[in-house]
């Protein structure tokens, strides 16, 4: 089967990439090294021939609403226009568990582009996963106050960038579900925790600091609206193991 990838480089792309390949599938990875520009809408027509369905794991790195927002409703309409041109009869698109609860910032944006592929001309499915193991690592050291790192306080239930591709992938191919099940990790931890066993495991110095943000997103940080509820699936790799097995710093 011929399967689309868009943001295929990234975290979870290259994953998605990875088990189209194992499973026997034909992987288009979606790219501008690929000559396509999925903002601008640039160079879709070609590498879409023939493809039953698109993967979008794409991501903006940004804090600001209106810049995620215009992110996601321009890479979503660019693909499902040229993916109804195509004959693509599915389009899968990965979000976040909770976001709807807490449209604020890269969130809201999150929120637009599940908008916009609800509302597009291609049979659609969305998977809502947890935070990645990854995650812990992004936000070590992103406020600092001289020796002191600055986590916020939040419930997080982590799960593996690899489990994620491999639902994505189940999913692509089968026929469109609408909402699917969320994804959720195997165990809900403190993320300051987490950080903080990040940062022995690299032997970064300094105590991790956790606090609470304020606003609707450090709510939601906080009270477990971003944590997979009871009809969730679960992946298996704890953040232990995932830490456990990175290679060596």
């Amino acid at each position: 089967m011929r399967i689309a990838v868009a943001g295929g480089t990234g975290a979870v792309g290259r994953h998605v990439v990875d088990v189209l390949r194992g499973r026997g599938h034909e992987p288009v990875v979606l790219s501008r090294s690929n000559g396509v520009d999925l903002v601008a809408g640039t160079g879709l027509g070609r590498p879409l021939d023939g493809v039953r369905a698109v993967v979008d794991v794409t991501s903006v790195q940004t804090r600001s609403a209106p810049e995620a927002e215009r992110f996601f409703e321009a890479v979503t309409a660019n693909l499902l226009a040229a993916g109804a041109a195509a004959g693509v009869r599915h389009h899968l698109a990965l979000s976040i568990v909770g976001v709807d609860r807490a449209p604020v910032g890269y969130y809201a944006g999150k929120v637009a582009h599940e908008r916009a592929v609800e509302n597009g001309a291609v049979p659609w499915t969305i998977l809502r996963a947890t935070q990645f193991h990854e995650f812990a690592a992004q936000i070590h050291g992103q406020l600092r106050l001289g020796p002191l790192a600055f986590v916020p306080t939040m419930r997080s239930q982590p799960v593996a960038a690899r489990e994620v591709a491999e639902r994505l992938v189940h999913l692509a191919e089968g026929e469109p579900v609408g909402r699917a099940t969320d994804l959720g990790g195997p165990r809900e931890e403190m993320m300051a925790d987490l950080v903080r066993a990040y940062a022995r495991s690299v032997g970064a110095r300094g105590p991790v600091i956790q606090i609470a943000l304020p606003g609707a997103l450090g709510r939601a940080m906080r009270d477990g609206t971003l944590v997979a509820g009871p009809d969730a699936e679960h992946g298996t790799q704890t953040f232990a193991e995932w830490l456990a097995a990175r290679p060596a710093p």
